[in-house]
C-alpha cells in the first residue's frame, strides 16, 4: 500500500510560480525574494506534507527559470566556525559549493555568493578564491555596529552604504543561504538601499514554508514546524500587525513578527513609503492552498513531532542537546495531544527487547505491517531488521539463511583482528554490502537487494542509540529513524 498523499505537488508548482510572478509585478523592474528554508534537500517539507517533493521548490524555480538569478550568502563566523548543515552533515561553505553545483547543472543562473560579516580571514579568503576559481563573482558585506535597531547608521555611507553593491540583471533575485542565520534579509535590504540610489525600483518578499499563514496556529503542521526548530527557540504565532490591519488571523513566527517594526521603518527610508501592512503580506507562500488530505497531514506531522522528540532525547544523552530544548519538545507533542504511545513501532521494538534480553529494533511498512530484528552473534538488530524487512517485501522465508557464515565470519575477523572493533556483528552497511556479494550466486539474496527502494519512507525504532554508520545508511535508504536515549 502507498503511502497517504496530503499534498497536491503539481498544484503548489503551479500556483507558487503564479504567484511570484504576481508579486514581481507589484514593484515593477525587480524583486529580492529571500528564500527561508532549503531550496533543495526539504526533507521535512516531504516529511510533514507526504506528496510534497523535496526538490520541489527548485521545480518552482525552473518554472521561472528565464526570469531568475540566484545569490547565495554566507556568514564569514560560519566558515571560520565550520558550521555544519544537520540535515546533510556537511559545512555550510561546501554545501554553498553543492548547491551551485546543482543549480549550474539544471539551468539556473547563480550569479554571486556574498560573504556576510566579512573580516579579512584566512578560512574565509581561501573560500572565496574557491569560489573564484569556479567563475563566482564574490561580494563582501560588513557588520553594522547595533543592527537591526541603529537606522540612522544602518541607512548611511558608513552602514549599507559599505556593503558592496551586488551586481543583478533579471527581474527575480532569489537570496538562498546555507542555513539560518546567515544574513539573507540583511542581503536583501542592503540591495534595496544600493538599488534605489541607482536609481532602480526594487521590491522585496519573503518565501519560507513554515509556518503556514493561512492553518491554524495549533495544527500539526505548524507544531512540527516548531520541532523542527526547537534549537532556534522559534515560536508560531498570529500575526498581530495582520489582524489590526485586515481582522483576519493568520500564522506567523517571532522572528518576523519583532523585526517589522524596523523593516517597516526601513522600507520607509528607502522607499519612502512601506508596500506592507503585516510581516505575512511579505511572505508568498501558497503551501497551505495545496493541502487536498488534512487528516494525512496532521498524522504525518504528528509523527514528526514524535521522532524530532527522541532526537532530542538522544542528543540529551550524548550532550549535543540543551535541557530547554527537550522540555519544548514534550511541551508540543501536549499541545499535539500524541504520546510515544503513537509512534507503533516504539513498542514493538521494546517488546522484542524485552523477550529476547538484548538491544532490538522494530520497522513499521507503508502498509502497516510491523518488522522485528533481534541481536544475534553474526547480526546486530539494525542489520538483522533490514533483512527481515527486505525478505519480506521479496516474499522470501524469514527463516532463510541469505548470506552463510562462510561469508559473515571473514569481515567478523577483519573488523575484531584488523580494524580494532570489539563488537564484531555487522553493521547495515556491512550487512547490504555482504548481501550484495551473496547476490551473484545466490537468486534469493538478489531478490532481497531489489527491494531495497521499498524501503524508502518506513518507519524505524531501535531500542538503543545506534552508531553513526547505522545512522546514515538508515537515513541514505530514506528510512525515518528513531532511538531510544540509552546506549547498549
Amino acid at each position: 500500500m502507498d503511502v497517504r498523499i496530503g499534498f497536491d505537488n503539481d498544484k503548489y508548482l503551479k500556483m507558487q510560480s503564479e504567484h511570484i510572478r504576481k508579486r514581481i509585478s507589484q514593484f515593477g523592474d525587480k524583486l529580492y525574494l529571500e528564500f527561508g528554508g532549503k531550496l533543495f534537500d526539504d526533507y521535512h517539507a516531504s516529511r510533514v506534507l507526504p506528496g510534497f517533493k523535496p526538490d520541489s521548490k527548485l521545480q518552482m524555480l525552473l518554472q521561472l527559470k528565464e526570469e531568475a538569478e540566484i545569490v547565495m550568502v554566507i556568514n564569514s563566523d560560519d566558515i571560520e566556525k565550520n558550521k555544519v548543515n544537520g540535515n546533510i552533515g556537511i559545512t555550510y561553505d561546501t554545501y554553498v559549493i553543492r548547491l551551485y553545483n546543482i543549480f549550474s547543472n539544471i539551468g539556473l543562473y547563480v550569479s554571486s555568493v556574498v560573504l556576510t560579516q566579512y573580516n579579512n580571514n584566512p578560512l574565509v579568503d581561501a573560500f572565496q578564491q574557491r569560489l573564484e576559481a569556479l567563475g563566482v563573482k564574490v561580494y563582501h558585506h560588513y557588520h553594522i555596529q547595533g543592527y537591526p535597531s541603529n537606522l540612522k547608521l544602518i541607512m548611511s555611507d558608513e552602514g549599507y552604504g559599505k556593503n558592496d553593491y551586488i551586481e543583478t540583471s533579471r527581474k527575480l533575485v532569489v537570496i538562498t543561504a546555507p542555513g539560518p542565520g546567515s544574513g539573507k534579509m540583511a542581503t536583501c535590504l542592503s540591495q534595496l538601499y544600493h538599488d534605489y540610489k541607482h536609481g532602480v525600483s526594487a521590491g522585496y518578499a519573503k518565501f519560507e514554508t513554515f509556518p503556514i499563514w493561512n492553518i491554524p496556529l495549533r495544527h500539526p503542521v505548524n507544531i512540527a514546524y516548531e520541532a523542527a526548530t526547537a534549537d532556534l527557540n522559534d515560536v508560531n504565532m498570529i500575526d498581530p500587525f495582520h489582524l489590526e490591519a485586515y481582522g483576519e488571523t493568520t500564522v506567523n513566527y517571532n522572528r518576523d513578527v519583532e523585526i517589522f517594526p524596523v523593516l517597516n521603518a526601513m522600507f520607509e527610508k528607502i522607499i519612502g513609503e512601506s508596500p506592507y501592512k503585516s510581516p505575512t503580506d511579505m511572505g508568498v507562500n501558497m503551501a497551505g492552498n495545496c493541502i487536498i488530505d488534512d487528516e494525512a497531514v496532521c498524522e504525518a506531522s504528528k509523527q514528526e513531532i514524535l521522532r524530532r522528540y527522541y532526537a532530542a532525547q538522544c542528543g540529551l544523552k550524548t550532550g549535543k542537546v540543551c535541557e530547554e530544548e527537550g522540555y519544548k519538545l514534550e511541551l508540543l507533542m501536549n499541545q499535539a495531544g500524541i504520546t510515544t504511545a503513537d509512534r507503533r513501532v516504539v513498542a514493538a521494538a521494546l517488546e522484542k527487547e524485552e523477550k529476547t534480553g538484548a538491544p532490538a529494533a522494530a520497522m513499521e511498512l507503508p502498509d502497516g505491517t510491523i518488522i522485528t530484528g533481534k541481536t544475534s552473534n553474526l547480526l546486530g538488530a539494525s542489520s538483522a531488521l533490514l533483512l527481515n524487512a527486505l525478505k519480506h517485501f521479496g516474499g522470501i522465508d524469514e527463516d532463510l539463511l541469505l548470506m552463510s557464515p562462510e561469508v559473515i565470519e571473514p569481515i567478523q575477523n577483519l573488523k575484531v583482528n584488523h580494524l580494532g572493533n570489539i563488537n564484531p556483528r555487522l553493521h547495515t552497511d556491512e550487512t547490504l554490502i555482504a548481501l550484495s556479494i551473496c547476490a551473484n550466486t545466490s537468486p534469493e539474496a538478489k531478490c532481497t537487494m531489489e527491494q531495497l527502494s521499498k524501503l524508502k519512507g518506513c518507519e524505524v525504532h531501535s531500542t538503543v542509540i545506534l552508531s553513526s554508520v547505522d545512522e546514515i545508511t538508515f537515513k541514505r535508504l530514506g528510512v525515518n529513524l528513531t532511538c531510544e536515549p540509552k546506549y547498549q
